[in-house]
């Protein structure tokens, strides 16, 4: 008679601080790395999850997970399967997590602006890609955002196989929109296409540096003025 297995099935919630996100295929969203306080844990999303996941989240922030933990009798081990996500409300137990992580800045009266998170192009850097005019698409995304001034905002990672490869070269846009057969010729209206608000980000910034500057010229100017 052979042995039988069972798995026991089981809901939890848990705290922990997001390192990652586990990719496959180097563009298909799996899961996260979470660091908690019994170490690291790999939490894996449940489809409609993986569909609607902000890929800009700032690794270092705190979220609480709700889920379904399994445990394995033949594998000895638990699999945790996220059906929720969201940023923890709670500080319990961040104090005794691991301090090779960042801890949040501390609560001031005149908040600072949060650092921008870069949004990430992904280009497949396989043979048949790179064969299919790859490279030179790749260097005209880097002139395009340069041109553009957008190399801190957004970068461009190669990756693995898209699975795509005789419709190369293939690129995934920050919000999940696929491209294949792309041509340098493209790349400027595909850049202005998905990042037109970023520029106008940039250009509300120096709007706002020149209101300062200029607030700053009047200040002294009056200083003078009273001196006089």
């Amino acid at each position: 008679m052979g042995i039988i297995y069972s798995q026991e099935i089981t809901e939890f919630c848990l705290e922990g601080r997001f390192i990652d996100f586990v990719i496959k295929d180097g563009y298909k969203l799996k899961g996260l790395k979470l660091e908690t306080l019994e170490g690291e844990c790999y939490v894996k999303l449940a489809k409609p999850l993986r569909a609607a996941f902000d890929w800009r989240l700032p690794k270092g922030t705190w979220l609480q997970v709700v889920g379904i933990k399994k445990y394995d009798d033949k594998k000895s081990e638990f699999t945790l399967k996220a059906e929720r996500v969201m940023a923890a409300s709670s500080d319990l137990g961040r104090v005794a997590t691991s301090t090779t992580l960042q801890e949040p800045p501390a609560t001031t009266a005149a908040k600072a602006k949060p650092a921008k998170t870069k949004q990430t192009i992904l280009m497949c850097q396989k043979s048949d890609c790179w064969k299919r005019g790859g490279k030179e698409v790749c260097q005209a995304f880097e002139a395009a955002l340069s041109d553009r001034d957008l190399e801190d905002q957004v970068t461009i990672k190669g990756t693995g196989c898209m699975k795509n490869c005789k419709a190369g070269p293939n690129i995934v846009m920050p919000d999940k929109t696929r491209y294949s057969r792309i041509q340098t010729s493209q790349v400027a209206p595909l850049i202005d296409k998905h990042f037109a608000d970023k520029r106008q980000d940039k250009s509300l910034e120096s709007v706002e540096e020149f209101a300062i500057n200029i607030s700053n010229f009047n200040e002294v100017s009056a200083k003078i003025s009273v001196i006089s």
